[in-house]
């Protein structure tokens, strides 16, 4: 491809994008394929399956818009799913994906995303969100106990970089990590395979508990917590997406996909936003190429899916579990913010938050489902005292 064509600055763009991207949540997506109980062999087909799937639609969407238009997997709905997924068949979680994905698909066709937005209230979305990754926060620091020099490198790393680069902060702290767990000979080398992996087909069981408990809060997680910032980053960059027919497509895709891993394609938000900056290209019309070389580089991560899911095999438990808090960070803090934002609704957040945070599971729901219940009672009736 001829620099004219792609200068370097777009080039670097969406290569930051991608690396960005799978720094940030590659370790939590593994978390969640092996809560499913999918063996190594397949969590590298999955990793396979996500990267192709993102690199044909963000390349695909790039050319035809002329936009920078990235796509990603959900990371918060990773994250709901490594501490939902327990319990469950790898069959029954891939009809959990399907289902998710189906309704994806139908908010697309119908257009019905703006007024489920509308239904729920964007604070209790929030709060269950927070509720759901305060676990990966806590494990970023609760792992410097047994495990100090590692986790404590990592932390040190992501703060010097969060003051002086910040957009580089996860990046800097899985260096740190891999340099430490190297130097301390916590890698296991001998278990690292290159070879391509193949996604392999899982048939799907539909358990209509797993649905109503996982299904349900991981499409309100993805669509609240992923597209909808998706979108909203495009339109604060100056760019005018059409919403139905890029949700139609990404939930179409990841719904094709599900039996083969690829849970979930979705619009991208914060790796999109590096594409879309002025550093990626000065024209802002030209930016689209920022994004379509981050779709280059998820077909080349794509093909190297197998080594990245047996890099993240060989590294310490620890490791994963501290890069993972990290990179929820911002998200964690984003979504108690706008949790509390309204006086008049904190009491309904704090509710769905704590129930969320809990672990609780009745009548074979989880907490994620039971939170947004919960908090919506309590949004009913206290609205209606108001009213009063």
């Amino acid at each position: 491809m001829r620099s004219a064509f792609l200068p370097f600055s777009a080039l670097l763009a969406g290569f930051v994008a991608v690396l960005v991207g799978y720094a940030s949540s590659a370790a939590i997506i593994w978390q969640a394929a092996a809560a499913a109980g999918a063996t190594p062999d397949q969590i590298a087909g999955w990793m396979t399956t996500l990267g192709l799937a993102m690199g044909v639609s963000t390349l695909a969407f790039s050319l035809w818009y002329r936009l920078p238009v990235l796509t990603a997997w959900s990371t918060p709905g990773a994250a709901l799913l490594v501490t939902s997924l327990h319990g469950l068949t790898l069959n029954e979680a891939v009809g959990v994906f399907i289902f998710a994905n189906a309704l994806i698909v139908l908010c697309g066709v119908t257009g019905l995303f703006a007024r489920l937005m509308k239904i729920i209230p964007h604070t209790l979305a929030a709060a269950m969100l927070a509720g759901i990754l305060l676990r990966f926060g806590l494990q970023a620091f609760s792992n410097l106990q047994q495990h100090t020099l590692l986790c404590a490198s990592m932390l040190l790393a992501w703060l010097v970089c969060k003051r002086l680069a910040p957009r580089y902060a996860i990046v800097a702290a899985l260096i740190a990590g891999i340099m430490v767990a190297l130097l301390k000979g916590d890698v296991v080398t001998n278990e690292i395979d290159l070879s391509l992996a193949l996604p392999a087909f899982i048939s799907p069981v539909f358990n209509g508990s797993a649905l109503v408990s996982v299904g349900l809060p991981l499409f309100l997680a993805t669509m609240a917590s992923q597209n909808a910032p998706g979108f909203a980053t495009m339109q604060a960059a100056g760019y005018r997406v059409p919403a139905s027919p890029l949700m139609s497509a990404t939930g179409a895709m990841a719904l094709l996909l599900s039996p083969f891993g690829g849970w979930s394609v979705c619009i991208a938000a914060i790796t999109a936003a590096i594409c879309q900056s002025p550093e990626a290209h000065p024209d802002k019309a030209q930016r689209w190429k920022a994004s379509a070389a981050a779709g280059l580089f998820y077909l080349l991560a794509g093909i190297g899916g197998g080594a990245i899911s047996s890099l993240l095999t060989a590294l310490p438990l620890s490791w994963i579990q501290t890069l993972a808090g990290l990179a929820l960070l911002g998200t964690i803090s984003g979504s108690l913010v706008q949790a509390l934002a309204k006086e008049n609704e904190r009491d309904a957040a704090v509710v769905t938050f704590l129930t969320t945070a809990s672990g609780v599971t009745l009548a074979g729901a989880g907490s994620a489902f039971w939170g947004l219940v919960a908090g919506g009672v309590c949004y009913a009736v206290l609205s209606r005292t108001r009213r009063a």
